[in-house]
């Protein structure tokens, strides 16, 4: 890795003509912060952590723009923002369910405690994109549904065309 010349000039944004606040950092920064978050599989947190000591390690004073700005200006880059998209024509959904835990009013104290209670649980159904993993539709059911039955209701609320549809047992 290395910091250009160019990359040092272009740091900070040019300031905007139109009305509301001025970006600090530019499309640069944000998407090397991103590139190095993708290389390095790390939380927006840990990206900035990590930048500020290769920054000293290479002798450049450069600010590093912290991870809400990272996260809010991610989906602005038209070049980070393609990849948030379903992929063209016909869609390839995946479709599986999960269980969810719902503790309600005292049922912590109750679990706490040793003192036996009915659980109450949900299931959470879910459909992405096999291309993009993106989740394009969910439903919360109770748990006395069965998967099969929220396959209707998952697919109706995708509004692209449906090539290949794949599930477990459901």
């Amino acid at each position: 890795m290395w910091v250009t010349d160019d990359a040092i000039a272009n740091w900070q944004a040019e300031p905007r003509l139109t009305p509301g606040g001025q970006p600090y950092y530019s499309d640069l920064a944000i998407e090397t912060g991103l590139m190095l978050r993708m290389v390095f599989h790390l939380p927006l947190r840990q990206t900035e952590v990590l930048m500020s000591p290769i920054f000293k390690l290479f002798g450049v004073s450069l600010a590093v723009p912290d991870h809400s700005t990272l996260s809010r200006r991610a989906m602005n880059l038209k070049s980070i923002s393609k990849a948030c998209s379903l992929s063209a024509g016909p869609a390839h959904l995946l479709i599986d369910s999960t269980g969810l835990k719902i503790y309600g009013a005292g049922e912590w104290s109750w679990e706490k405690h040793g003192a036996q209670a009915r659980r109450t649980c949900r299931k959470l159904h879910l459909a992405t994109d096999a291309v993009t993993g993106m989740i394009v539709a969910a439903t919360l059911t109770g748990n006395e549904k069965s998967d099969s039955s929220q396959v209707e209701p998952l697919l109706s609320m995708f509004e692209e065309e449906i090539d290949r549809v794949t599930a477990d047992g459901a």
